[in-house]
């Protein structure tokens, strides 16, 4: 398993991916952008990496792409920074693991991997949140040094808000 940048050479599995996973919310954001005509995707996630053509209330992201050979199996998106609200709302990592590999710890995998990303960007106190009854997305961060910071209330879901402090 290797962290990749976005590339046309898992444009198939790319595409059987977002198959996969169907009706279901899609983590992170960028997964939401339309991949039909998939240079214009690729080109868009290399603009955000780099700060340019963001909608407003947005911040540099990077997104980096779980891989086994050449098996997309999981996305992180990277917030280079935060604004009031991500970190308010939203923090640094936002990621998900392909349906068919879920329950393998993928997750803490990819949480450990994106999380040793930002630190090496000089983020030493990353910001991550999860729904409360997100019992996996918690135990994920818990695993690779989350301690809850504190709980809100957004359109009536809790959302826990955890800090990972210094390098795993």
């Amino acid at each position: 398993m290797e962290l990749v940048f976005p590339s046309s050479k898992y444009i198939q599995s790319y595409n059987a991916y977002i198959e996969e996973l169907g009706d279901e919310v899609r983590y992170p954001f960028p997964m939401d952008f339309d991949h039909q005509d998939f240079d214009t995707l690729l080109a868009k996630l290399s603009d955000f990496s780099l700060g340019i053509n963001l909608p407003d209330g947005f911040v540099p992201s990077t997104t980096l792409w779980l891989v086994e050979g050449d098996k997309l199996v999981g996305v992180t998106n990277l917030r280079h920074y935060l604004n009031s609200a991500i970190e308010e709302c939203g923090g640094h990592i936002g990621l998900g693991i392909r349906p068919s590999y879920r329950g393998k710890g993928l997750g803490k995998l990819l949480m450990k991997l994106s999380v040793e990303k930002l630190n090496a960007m000089g983020i030493s106190c990353v910001h991550v949140h999860c729904y409360k009854d997100n019992y996996a997305s918690a135990s994920t961060i818990i695993t690779n040094g989350g301690e809850l910071h504190s709980e809100l209330t957004l359109d009536g879901k809790v959302v826990q808000r955890y800090f990972i402090n210094g390098v795993l």
